[in-house]
């Protein structure tokens, strides 16, 4: 049996936007709360989500989720029409939103998805603040990955070799 204070921090990833990182700075990152309906997040329980193309706005003061695809299950109830790709609210506290718009309009950032799981058994959306990478920033980051790969071959092959 859990104890209170590990079942409080106990965060499941569900699915994660790897894209998000490789093609934006993230400054600062916020977790919010969505809205679903409920074949939603019994298809989210089955792991059929996918956040590669997702995007957040905000429209009248309002953070939506756009672009989410949570595939239906085949055995939804036949009175309910599942949409795929329909946009969902992000919960955030007011101060919150106020601090991202202000970010978003006035210093050039966008919101961008950056994974989606479960904390104490509710569906969250963890949301960077971000600035898009140049091409040159991108070749720079696969460069500094070959190399710390090759780094570790490298070190490897020499403990085995003693």
């Amino acid at each position: 049996m859990l104890s209170d204070l590990s079942r409080q921090t106990s965060v499941m990833t569900i699915a994660q936007n790897k894209k998000a990182f490789f093609d934006y700075f993230i400054e600062e990152k916020y977790e919010a709360g969505v809205v679903l309906e409920g074949w939603e997040v019994k298809a989210i329980r089955d792991n059929r989500i996918n956040l590669k193309e997702a995007y957040v706005v905000i429209m009248s003061g309002e953070i939506y989720l756009i672009g989410c695809h949570v595939t239906p299950l085949g055995a939804a109830s036949t009175h309910v029409r599942p949409d795929a790709i329909r946009t969902r609210k992000l919960l955030l506290h007011n101060e919150e939103i106020g601090k991202l718009i202000g970010k978003v309009e006035r210093a050039g950032y966008t919101i961008v998805p950056l994974d989606m799981h479960f904390t104490r058994g509710r569906v969250k959306v963890q949301i960077g603040l971000a600035k898009g990478k140049k091409q040159h920033d991108k070749r720079d980051v696969e460069r500094e990955k070959d190399w710390k790969r090759e780094q570790s071959q490298l070190l490897k092959n020499k403990v085995r070799s003693r």
